[in-house]
């Protein structure tokens, strides 16, 4: 399938280490390298927040470019996909907790409350963005007990910490939650549909 989709057709990068954004597209049938974007991510994350006219739907573009342009200005006659993950809780724009101690006051602060992921994707060639799209979703949490949450990180393990939220709901994140509104590829970091799409238009895949 992978070579009916892209055989002949212009070389696609990934912009990202992520594992999930990676798994999504080979699932899809794509062919494509992954390549570190080779952004501060956390420097870029903290200017962008501290932009009093930007709100977190512009935090995610505006990175989601920024990894695609990265990449593409190294990459000429590539398409490079870009994308990126904010949570957004209680006028907070939260970024990936780094110690599973970490994570369980982020579940904690979530324990029972709605919050949303603004998810974005943007695909750059020669250095320049062509297309972008960003999507939210918003997730309420049922009210877990300390000890739930507990047990949930025991299992879970270190993985959480890939996650924004630290859960995923591919797994046993999904027990966290009373209520999912949104587009399932989008809350996984990777709003798949429009992109399969873009890339059909843009004749790298086949339409």
């Amino acid at each position: 399938m992978t070579e009916i989709l892209q055989a002949g057709r212009p070389p696609l990068i990934l912009a990202s280490t992520s594992k999930t954004r990676a798994r999504l597209l080979e699932s899809a049938g794509l062919s494509f390298i992954a390549e570190a974007p080779g952004l501060d991510e956390a420097t870029m994350r903290e200017a962008i927040a501290g932009e009093k006219a930007l709100d977190p739907h512009d935090v995610a573009e505006v990175l989601g470019r920024a990894k695609a342009e990265a990449v593409s200005d190294l990459a000429q006659g590539a398409y490079v996909i870009g994308g990126d993950q904010v949570l957004a809780f209680e006028n907070q724009i939260l970024s990936k907790s780094e110690t599973m101690e970490a994570a369980r006051k982020r579940l904690l602060d979530l324990n029972g409350k709605t919050h949303q992921l603004h998810t974005s994707v943007a695909v750059a060639t020669n250095g320049a963005t062509i297309w972008g799209y960003t999507d939210v979703a918003t997730l309420t949490m049922r009210q877990l007990t300390p000890e739930f949450i507990g047990h949930y990180l025991a299992a879970a393990g270190e993985a959480v910490l890939g996650s924004v939220g630290a859960y995923q709901i591919e797994s046993l994140g999904i027990q966290l939650f009373d209520k999912i509104e949104g587009d399932f590829f989008s809350i996984l970091g990777l709003p798949l549909l429009p992109l399969l799409d873009t890339l059909r238009r843009e004749g790298v895949i086949e339409s």
